[in-house]
């Protein structure tokens, strides 16, 4: 089985990398999926519909065609990871992990501890809590190799 992983979150760190990059070199049998991370481009996503005068309704045309794309992704994974930076708020990454709960897609947090509180309703969801990403990369070995 190749196992698709959704990788939630903050744009702003190496962490996507590191976990494709620890997985690869373990050979695992996964395959990552995510939003798109180019935040100029994720904010144009809808600007091709016609210009706006109010960023409101740009921001809301763009929110709507990146879900396609998140709704189809999330929707087709086997399990997620939602990373949550401590310098800015993903509000995205949150909803990412409430959608992923309503589904029933298992999913691993990974945000340090000092972000513990404000994460406790996110975090009592998960199947995992992990502070760094190489933290990840074990539980997918585990999980896919089931040892």
């Amino acid at each position: 089985m190749i196992w698709t992983v959704y990788l939630s979150g903050e744009i702003h760190t190496d962490w996507r990398e590191r976990i494709q990059d620890g997985c690869h070199k373990l050979d695992l049998p996964v395959e990552f999926v995510g939003p798109n991370t180019d935040h100029d481009s994720s904010d144009a996503a809808g600007d091709h519909l016609g210009a706006e005068d109010k960023p409101f309704w740009r921001d809301h045309k763009s929110s709507k065609v990146n879900a396609i794309r998140t709704k189809t992704l999330i929707e087709s994974a086997d399990i997620a990871v939602v990373r949550f930076g401590s310098q800015y708020k993903q509000w995205n990454a949150a909803f990412d992990a409430g959608y992923l709960a309503a589904l029933g897609t298992p999913y691993i947090t990974l945000h340090d501890a000092d972000i513990i509180h404000p994460l406790k309703e996110v975090d009592a969801a998960a199947m995992a809590w992990a502070q760094e990403p190489e933290q990840v990369v074990e539980i997918l070995r585990y999980v896919t190799q089931g040892k």
